[in-house]
């Protein structure tokens, strides 16, 4: 469901003028996440006028550097310099709780001059994907959780990062999933995130605590695909204000802390028929319809290969561990949250499959769009999965990269999912990754300085 559904440009004129807006942010989630864009006084706010940006906005790492020299790179963006059109998207309209003035924030959509989309941005890859399951009379269903972090603040990027001070002046020192009191330490911030979350229609479920200390998870309603991936852009940055409001950092980085476990962005994903409303998960007498299998199927083969897209950064595989609550490979089984993908125990209608390999940090609309491009390649290729794991997966072998360069040489070369999410898009999201890693490269890391300084 989207933030104001089925809103119009006159809905949104209108609803301006009653919360007597006086500026407003106009948003491009880039290709890692940020939120790019420009800020308006409301007068200047028209549909008739547009707005446009560089595309190489799109084009950026996550340091803000281009890719130079990379031959897909350069074809897929202009060398000119040249400008994309934006179109705001009505239903994503709403306010910036935290700004001291009446302000609303919106997303808009990127355009060529021509009026297609900007086909390597994610809003336009998620799209993409979602049309594909129209054209079959398909349609995804998502339900992501949301787990992060919250530090106390850090200053010097070389300091390791430390939990933050809670209402009885002490940080936590000891694992306190799902305690209650634990969260309680934190209710002034929480109080002013299900504040700002009810203001922002961002239609957040449930709040819990999970295993590392200061790591807090959130769960969203479940619904339309581009209208999830919507909130939670925008819930990453109404934390991140929230939590500075209150002193204190909040980070979706998928390994922030050294010993304790990292932050995944587990999917709930089924598929319901346009309709009957139906779903397709399910047999007519409740047992599990072959089409499931196939999508679990789809989802072991291809995942692997899109690994750089869900686990996007060098830190990202500091997640992927053995016995630290994230899978390493692609196992599936029921309630088994050892394995890659976990069937959930449901009733017919909630047939569902939940991938716990996305990382926190990855971008929402890439991520959901490229779990429901595997689950489609299942499906339309009738693929059947492995059989199901009973016992615990982590000591299994590794079946996913562990690195990011292995995870892009994979994704280059899977020529199913560049024909569904795009060519350009692989292009120019391969060349920012190899960058970003080019960057890592040059810095020094204290274990190497502890361990090879004065030993080898």
């Amino acid at each position: 469901m989207a933030i104001r559904e089925n809103f119009t440009y006159t809905d949104m004129d209108l609803w301006l003028n009653e919360k007597r807006v006086t500026e407003i942010e106009c948003l491009v989630p880039d290709l890692t996440g940020v939120a790019r864009g420009k800020i308006l006084p409301r007068g200047k706010f028209t549909q008739e006028r547009g707005m446009r940006i560089p595309e190489a906005v799109l084009g950026m790492t996550v340091t803000g550097n281009y890719p130079t020299e990379d031959g897909g790179y350069d074809r897929a963006i202009s060398s000119t310099d040249r400008d994309m059109i934006l179109k705001a998207d009505p239903t994503t309209i709403t306010m910036v709780p935290w700004a001291t003035d009446p302000t609303a924030q919106v997303i808009h959509d990127c355009y060529f001059s021509d009026g297609r989309l900007v086909d390597f941005a994610p809003r336009s890859v998620l799209r993409r994907v979602l049309k594909l399951y129209a054209d079959k009379g398909w349609k995804p269903v998502v339900a992501p959780e949301l787990e992060f972090y919250l530090t106390a603040k850090n200053s010097d990027p070389d300091l390791p990062l430390k939990p933050p001070i809670g209402r009885s002046g002490r940080a936590e020192t000891s694992r306190q999933v799902y305690s209650i009191d634990a969260v309680n330490e934190f209710d002034p911030l929480f109080e002013d995130i299900y504040d700002y979350c009810d203001l922002m229609n961002l239609d957040v479920d449930t709040l819990i605590h999970e295993i590392g200390a200061g790591q807090m998870e959130i769960n969203f309603l479940h619904g339309d695909p581009l209208g999830l991936a919507d909130k939670v852009f925008f819930f990453k940055r109404t934390l991140r204000e929230a939590a500075l409001k209150h002193d204190m950092y909040a980070t979706f980085m998928a390994k922030p802390m050294a010993g304790e476990p990292g932050s995944a962005m587990h999917v709930h994903q089924s598929v319901v028929d346009a309709k009957t409303g139906l779903n397709i998960f399910s047999a007519p007498d409740g047992s599990a319809a072959p089409i499931f299998k196939h999508y679990i199927g789809g989802l072991q083969r291809y995942m692997p290969s899109a690994m750089a897209i869900v686990a996007p950064y060098v830190n990202s595989y500091r997640r992927i561990v053995r016995h630290t609550a994230a899978p390493i490979n692609i196992q599936w089984g029921i309630d088994n949250r050892t394995v890659g993908f976990r069937i959930p125990e449901s009733g017919v209608q909630d047939r569902r499959i939940e991938n716990r390999i996305i990382g926190a940090d990855a971008n929402p609309y890439l991520a959901l769009a490229v779990t429901l491009a595997c689950g489609y390649l299942g499906m339309v290729e009738a693929l059947e999965p492995t059989p199901i794991t009973e016992g615990s997966a982590y000591d299994l072998k590794f079946e996913l990269p562990q690195g990011l360069p292995e995870a892009l040489q994979a994704l280059r070369a899977e020529d199913k999912l560049r024909s569904i999410l795009g060519e350009r898009f692989i292009d120019v999201y391969s060349a920012i990754k190899d960058l970003e890693h080019q960057e890592f490269m040059t810095v020094i890391s204290p274990w190497e300085r502890e361990h090879l300084l004065l030993h080898v």
